[in-house]
């Protein structure tokens, strides 16, 4: 089971470079201006953070291995982008003025984004972790 330390490093890590990515795109995308954007992407790591210290520790509680299948890697991003999906919705529609529809396509955008980034990120996280602690580094 991971520690406290490495989930607040795993989560400011993944957040950090999730919003260095999806924020630009989406305004591209979108034509949302970007620091509007930017803003509400920000909202959403905010909760996103909070949301994925409890997830993730719960995972790790439910499957408590390190060498996870890529089966399981799916439910862990599936579980945590639906439970964010569901929190987010009525503010992005509010924060950008538009309807619950077009804000389910837009936050279902950003959860397939993060979906594979996720399931990317998970991987290479672990990795680099496992290599630490066959180094010996904790």
């Amino acid at each position: 089971m991971r520690s406290w330390g490495e989930r607040v490093l795993h989560m400011t890590l993944f957040e950090a470079g999730g919003l260095i990515i999806v924020t630009p795109l989406s305004s591209w995308l979108t034509g949302h201006d970007m620091g509007r954007l930017g803003l509400l992407a920000a909202a959403i790591a905010t909760l996103a953070m909070l949301w994925n210290l409890v997830w993730n520790r719960l995972f790790d509680h439910w499957v408590p291995t390190r060498r996870r299948t890529l089966m399981q890697r799916s439910a862990q991003a599936l579980g945590f982008e639906l439970g964010l999906l569901i929190v987010t919705l009525p503010g992005v529609a509010w924060w950008l003025g538009i309807g619950i529809v077009e804000a389910f396509w837009l936050d279902l955008g950003f959860m397939l984004f993060f979906l594979l980034y996720a399931l990317l990120f998970n991987t290479a996280f672990d990795a680099w972790m496992r290599h630490r602690l066959a180094q010996g580094d904790t």
